[in-house]
């Protein structure tokens, strides 16, 4: 059952439509995950939920009931920003029992509160310190914890890990899943980082120019992208995209030319009739081996090699000027500038018609 509803709603500044048509629900206990890059309107449509915004149409339900035109301080949403907004006056304790106060909460319950979540955060010994002598990581979690003792029935989470340093960022993705299965509570955050999205959702909503690309979970977004954006912009490294020049039907097979000198055959069965029109043609970096250069469907120079420990990204140059990278682990590392080949895994194939759907995908993969 839904707990949170967005519906058809629309958000306008003058002339520039910012959301349109967004319409999704999310079910309690969910973590939810807006992500698309910068500009495309996840931050406007969270703080529109927060009602810092507000809509040009459309409506929020929360729990059965409509918030769009309930105030911020009685949509009983906490929201945890980038900047921290700490009161560099007030110590980490009563940062945290601010919003309590001024609910006029008994006092003990507000000891209780305070105590519990700081030591769920790690706070319990910084509890006295004011925000100028404890880190970005630690600002961080007293942010959160502020947001966690008023137990709100929805938190909202606006970048709030972008201003930390990379191990820091992976400490606070562990911390926040942790305290979602503890709290059993509705999250919805928002990020520019694809990673935190798989990671830390149990729902993703991609957005871009103000609409939603595609709802689903990490993987099945990973495998059964509606479309060549949503393909490209989930994954490290992203989708390789080459360009089809011809398909055509022999058989039960297709037979695909592209990168102007590359060709493959592919089962038609397992493809819908866009296929025939497909512009491009998609496979992810692991979906590739070497092979030696007359047997691949590629052939190009290795230009560029990174060496990660546990895997390798070669980026190989092919013959028509195209790059793509081939993700395998370390001992089939090749050389710098020798020319190799590299075969497709069929079974992991995206063809893009010219409005950059996505036809259906190949064999197992396509049941995840």
């Amino acid at each position: 059952m839904s707990y949170l509803q967005v519906k058809h709603l629309y958000k306008k500044y003058g002339d520039v439509l910012a959301l349109k048509d967004i319409d999704f629900e999310i079910k309690k206990g969910e973590f939810v995950v807006f992500v698309g890059p910068s500009g495309c309107g996840k931050s406007t449509l969270l703080r529109t939920i927060a009602g810092l915004e507000s809509s040009s149409e459309g409506d929020i339900q929360l729990d059965g009931e409509s918030i769009i035109e309930t105030h911020p301080s009685k949509r009983d949403v906490a929201m945890v920003f980038q900047s921290y907004a700490l009161y560099p006056h007030m110590s980490v304790k009563d940062n945290m029992s601010f919003a309590l106060k001024l609910a006029k909460r008994p006092q003990d319950e507000i000891e209780q509160k305070v105590t519990k979540v700081s030591k769920a955060l790690k706070l319990d010994a910084l509890l006295d310190r004011k925000p100028k002598a404890l880190s970005g990581g630690q600002r961080q979690r007293v942010a959160i914890g502020r947001a966690i003792v008023r137990n709100p029935k929805v938190f909202l989470f606006d970048e709030p890990l972008s201003n930390l340093d990379a191990a820091l960022r992976v400490e606070m993705r562990i911390e926040l899943s942790r305290l979602h299965q503890e709290l059993e509570s509705t999250m919805i955050y928002v990020t520019h980082d694809q990673i935190e999205a798989m990671t830390l959702a149990d729902k993703v909503v991609i957005m871009s120019q103000g609409e939603v690309a595609q709802i689903g979970t990490p993987l099945e977004l990973y495998h059964q992208p509606a479309n060549q954006f949503v393909a490209t912009f989930i994954g490290t490294p992203k989708m390789n995209v080459l360009p089809v020049n011809n398909v055509a039907a022999s058989g039960e097979r297709l037979e695909i030319t592209f990168n102007e000198d590359a060709r493959t055959a592919l089962p038609a069965a397992m493809f819908d009739e866009r296929a025939t029109a497909s512009a491009s043609i998609g496979f992810r970096p692991e979906s590739l081996s070497f092979c030696d250069p007359e047997d691949g469907d590629l052939k190009g120079d290795v230009e560029v090699i990174e060496q990660l420990g546990s895997e390798t990204l070669t980026y190989i140059r092919t013959l028509s000027g195209n790059t793509v990278v081939v993700r395998a682990a370390p001992k089939y590392t090749p050389e710098l500038r020798e020319t190799v080949g590299v075969k497709l895994d069929t079974q992991r194939v995206y063809l893009f018609d010219n409005a950059e759907q996505a036809s259906n995908i190949y064999g197992e993969v396509s049941h995840v």
